[in-house]
């Protein structure tokens, strides 16, 4: 893997010069320090930050082993809260989810040492599940493996960890947002700062609602691509292992009890029993569920929750209309919007965005302008239909809302 760092030479030296303020945020080397060292700071908190090092030479190679790397890190760094699952996917440390749990079931699981933490059911989805905290000694596959045997019938799985899809960098100009104009969103990622926008917030992990960057960000550009009312729901806080998929099938459960028409997700993750189960209530409610393709690139598993059936899959294009090279893939690909050469307000004043997490919620601010201000109406995608630019086959059904860069 070293050896493809060090492939990378004077164009990723140079791009590593031009990013500074950018890398150093992302937790990636400043000029002059080794692209090696990085790889046990890449906390993925971003999960496009590979992008940064590997674009110049269109490495696809290069994107995939910074995935790993990535992930790697992120586990070793907190793996008090964080392990592997059993495809080697970073998950909440010594638990378990059991779906559809019943009182025999729980019963075997506690006989066998799996304690039950929790139990319940997503409240405005119905779907049941239990969290239980795994045998003391047991690695995270070996006990999936063996609740998988003892309970053949029930579904179990890990509660798999999703990342954040895009970067931010500092950036001039003015702060101030747009007026609204219409149109309601919901969007599960961290906290966000109070504003007129915001009709409610609620938090699904220790510490939150905690603002952050990549949340606000997304915020600042709902607004101005006209949306009147924003939906917040922090699955990140301050937890190591926030971002988990009960999280957010919690706010997705939340999102449905406030009756949010349209749902933007910028996070990526592997595919979750219970995360599936859950976008899938939430869809038959009316809702749209908008997700990120994730960056990275096109030789990565697919992400989730972009790639569940009936999920509108959202890719980034930059300014000059052309997909981004680290743009992840998923099962199927609805639209483009911009994703790059572009700002946004973050925390601390204008940023500049790159990444496919940027485009989804274009894409979910132009559904809710169809939608109206409850879910159901079936003609939303119609309409997007027939507004989006056509772009080729990598840009699913067009490109949406390039205007909007006006706006933001």
């Amino acid at each position: 893997m070293r050896q493809r760092f060090i492939r990378l030479g004077i164009a990723g030296a140079l791009l590593l010069a031009a990013a500074g303020p950018a890398l150093a945020q992302l937790g990636l080397p400043a000029v002059g320090q080794t692209l090696g060292g990085a790889v046990d700071r890449l906390r993925g908190t971003l999960d496009g930050a590979a992008t940064l090092v590997a674009r110049p030479l269109e490495d696809v190679a290069a994107l995939a082993d910074l995935r790993l790397a990535r992930l790697d890190a992120f586990v070793r760094r907190n793996r008090n809260t964080v392990a592997m699952d059993a495809n080697g996917s970073p998950a909440r440390a010594h638990e378990l989810l059991l779906l559809d749990p019943d009182p025999a079931a729980l019963m075997l699981a506690e006989k066998s040492g799996y304690r039950l933490m929790e139990q319940g059911d997503l409240e405005g989805l119905g779907v049941g599940f239990a969290r239980l905290e795994t045998p003391a000694g047991v690695t995270l596959p070996d006990a999936t493996r063996a609740l998988q045997k003892l309970l053949p019938a029930k579904t179990v799985t890990a509660d798999q960890i999703h990342f954040p899809g895009g970067q931010t960098a500092p950036a001039s100009g003015p702060s101030a947002m747009p007026s609204p104009r219409g149109g309601t969103v919901g969007l599960i990622d961290g906290g966000i700062r109070p504003d007129a926008r915001l009709a409610a917030q609620a938090g699904f992990a220790i510490g939150a609602p905690r603002p952050n960057q990549h949340a606000q960000s997304i915020a600042s550009l709902l607004g101005g691509a006209g949306v009147a009312h924003v939906f917040a729901a922090d699955v990140y806080g301050a937890d190591p292992a926030g971002g988990n998929a009960l999280a957010i099938a919690k706010a997705l459960g939340w999102m449905a009890q406030q009756r949010v028409p349209v749902v933007s997700i910028s996070l990526v993750g592997p595919a979750n029993p219970l995360l599936e189960r859950a976008v899938a209530a939430a869809q038959a409610r009316g809702m749209f569920v908008v997700a990120a393709v994730g960056n990275d690139g096109a030789a990565s598993p697919l992400s989730y929750p972009a790639s569940y059936r009936d999920v509108v899959a959202v890719t980034g294009v930059d300014g000059k209309g052309r997909v981004l090279f680290e743009a992840g893939r998923a099962s199927h690909l609805d639209y483009a919007a911009p994703g790059a050469d572009m700002t946004a307000v973050g925390l601390a004043g204008r940023v500049t965005l790159r990444g496919t997490s940027f485009a989804a919620p274009l894409v979910a601010a132009r559904l809710a302008a169809y939608a109206g201000p409850v879910p159901g109406a079936g003609r939303s995608l119609v309409a997007l239909d027939r507004e989006a630019e056509a772009a080729g086959g990598r840009a699913g059904r067009g490109i949406l809302c390039n205007s909007c860069r006006k706006g933001i």
